[in-house]
């Protein structure tokens, strides 16, 4: 773990527990709405790349107390800088890329508020499960910013132009049922409920063939940008791939004989 990762580790701002193939990273500073520190924006990716190196299948991000992530320390960190494009540059844009290039499937558990670079955290789960009372705030231009950590991009893939301009411009909440309405998030669940729920679904996706799951994330990331004929040739290269591996006869051989597949990562 490089210096920044340690430190935060050593001062509990970011929690790593690993079990049954999943990799639970809780941001840990209650506080303060797990407001992200420039250690801790350097060491969540450095989190992301243990874990996986380690051998995690899903990696489960959530927050402690009463909000997922406020986003950035407003006392100190990039708005210390006079250019906060560095910033940006070297704190905020790697851990986007991190979650964005994960090659096991991310699920983030989204209590209370997510709000600035904290939507972009939140948002850069592949299944985003929220508690009934999270809400989204890109709170950017309530103090004339605009948004970041990947917010923008993600906001209006999911949503559309209009939903993310009256997010962006407006800088209100947004409820989790609204955003479940919307499509910005996968499930809305009793506040109770959202550690399980969130569980639940990482030790599904941890017993499935992780190969075809990290393909099937890239295939679905490219989607979004490539034309239609680009997407049917990374569909044929994904597939001829995924066809060659042991999990695939596993899972044919499994289907045959009705019984649970086990399928290895091979």
């Amino acid at each position: 773990m490089n210096d920044a990762a340690t430190d935060d580790a050593e001062n509990g701002a970011i929690l790593v527990e690993t079990a049954d193939g999943i990799a639970t990273i809780t941001l840990n500073r209650p506080e303060r709405m797990n407001s992200l520190s420039p250690a801790m924006l350097r060491a969540l990716p450095v989190a992301i790349s243990q874990a996986v190196d380690t051998g995690a299948r899903v990696i489960v991000i959530t927050g402690s107390g009463r909000g997922f992530c406020a986003g950035a320390n407003l006392g100190a960190g990039r708005h210390a800088l006079s250019d906060l494009g560095t910033a940006i540059e070297t704190l905020y844009n790697p851990l986007a890329l991190s979650l964005a290039n994960s090659p096991v499937p991310i699920v983030t558990a989204v209590n209370g508020a997510a709000a600035g670079a904290g939507v972009g955290l939140a948002l850069g789960g592949d299944i985003i499960v929220a508690a009934r009372s999270a809400y989204f705030l890109l709170a950017f231009v309530n103090i004339g910013l605009v948004p970041d950590a990947g917010s923008s991009w993600l906001v209006a893939k999911a949503v559309g132009r209009v939903k993310a301009l009256e997010m962006a411009l407006l800088g209100e909440r947004l409820s989790a049922d609204d955003a479940l309405s919307c499509g910005l998030v996968t499930r809305v669940v009793d506040d109770a409920d959202l550690l399980p729920a969130a569980m639940a679904i990482a030790h599904k996706l941890a017993a499935l063939p992780p190969l075809a799951l990290g393909m099937i994330r890239r295939q679905i990331g490219a989607a979004l940008d490539e034309p239609f004929a680009a997407t049917l040739d990374i569909e044929r290269d994904n597939q001829r791939r995924a066809g060659h591996t042991a999990d695939h006869a596993e899972g044919v051989a499994a289907f045959r004989e009705k019984r649970a597949a086990c399928f290895n990562g091979s």
